[in-house]
């Protein structure tokens, strides 16, 4: 399964001798680089036809959606740590299937998300593929190291909070970038995108920082359409954003979020000591067991 291959993966890493360069490795959002006098931030994001997607020429989803979707993921690592966009990098795998019509309208969705969040596409590969494949690697930058934000912050007492709705899927998110920074700035603890659902990446924040977050089901704010608070928790590309922030800063990044969007920021719970991951509790106060999306084979 993706997790457990991830944590294979993590303890392989922690024998190899790590890079004087590397600030944050694997384990967050994206990998922290010290790169002269400034800080790169670098994520690296896929999307597969028959996994992520699925095209044909009745489909609610073009290719082009499937373009700007994907710079979407990559760019939405960057707002998880306060990161500027920067660069954009495109491995394009191309099936018979999909030619060079579909592949030229996926790039078409990556350039207008690029064009829209000033993210320069900088380069790339292109290959034959089985299925048509979309390989985005994206670079943010910053001053300090002090200006970026992991998963692992978050403290006992902190309120946990998300932007924006939650659980509609957008065709075309738009990654909180500015948000991001705004949150970052305002004091924010730890912060994590929500790719996979709140009921599992709010686990990875509690899991990486030791602590417990408690999240009030019936707080969350559901996307129009959306039937329930459970379908919110689970249903995954949200592209929004779940921060940890002290009590005493809570108006603080509100007011911040306000000021770059509209998107607002609701409190969904607070964060515990005791046994590390997350805590779904329905309007009784009852633990609800769900779980994200999981890439399984």
């Amino acid at each position: 399964m993706e997790r457990s291959l991830i944590e294979a993966i993590a303890a392989e890493l922690e024998l190899a001798q790590p890079a004087e360069r590397l600030v944050r490795g694997m384990g967050d959002d994206a990998a922290v680089v010290r790169a002269g006098g400034a800080v790169c931030v670098t994520s690296v994001d896929m999307m597969v036809e028959g996994v992520h997607f699925r095209l044909d020429d009745h489909g609610s989803e073009s290719a082009v959606d499937v373009g700007w979707r994907a710079l979407a993921g990559a760019l939405s690592d960057l707002a998880a740590m306060g990161a500027r966009p920067g660069e954009a990098y495109v491995a394009l795998g191309v099936s018979p299937s999909a030619g060079e019509r579909r592949a030229l309208e996926l790039m078409r969705g990556v350039l207008e998300l690029a064009s829209r969040t000033g993210a320069a596409l900088a380069g790339g590969d292109v290959v034959a593929a089985p299925v048509l494949t979309a390989g985005v690697t994206v670079v943010g930058w910053a001053d300090e190291v002090s200006e970026l934000i992991g998963r692992d912050g978050a403290q006992a007492g902190d309120l946990v909070g998300v932007t924006g709705r939650l659980g509609g899927r957008p065709r075309r998110p738009l990654p909180r970038l500015s948000e991001g920074r705004a949150l970052a700035r305002a004091g924010a603890h730890a912060m994590i995108d929500l790719s996979d659902g709140l009921a599992t990446d709010a686990r990875h924040i509690g899991e990486s920082s030791g602590v417990c977050l408690q999240i009030e089901l019936e707080r969350l704010p559901l996307d129009e359409g959306v039937p329930s608070s459970e379908q919110a928790a689970t249903a995954g590309e949200d592209y929004e954003l779940c921060v940890c922030v002290p009590p005493e800063q809570s108006a603080r990044a509100q007011d911040a979020v306000s000021e770059v969007s509209d998107a607002g920021l609701t409190w969904i719970g607070h964060v515990l000591s005791g046994s590390p991951g997350a805590r779904l509790l329905d309007a009784h106060g009852d633990e609800r067991r769900l779980e994200g999306y999981e890439h399984r084979w």
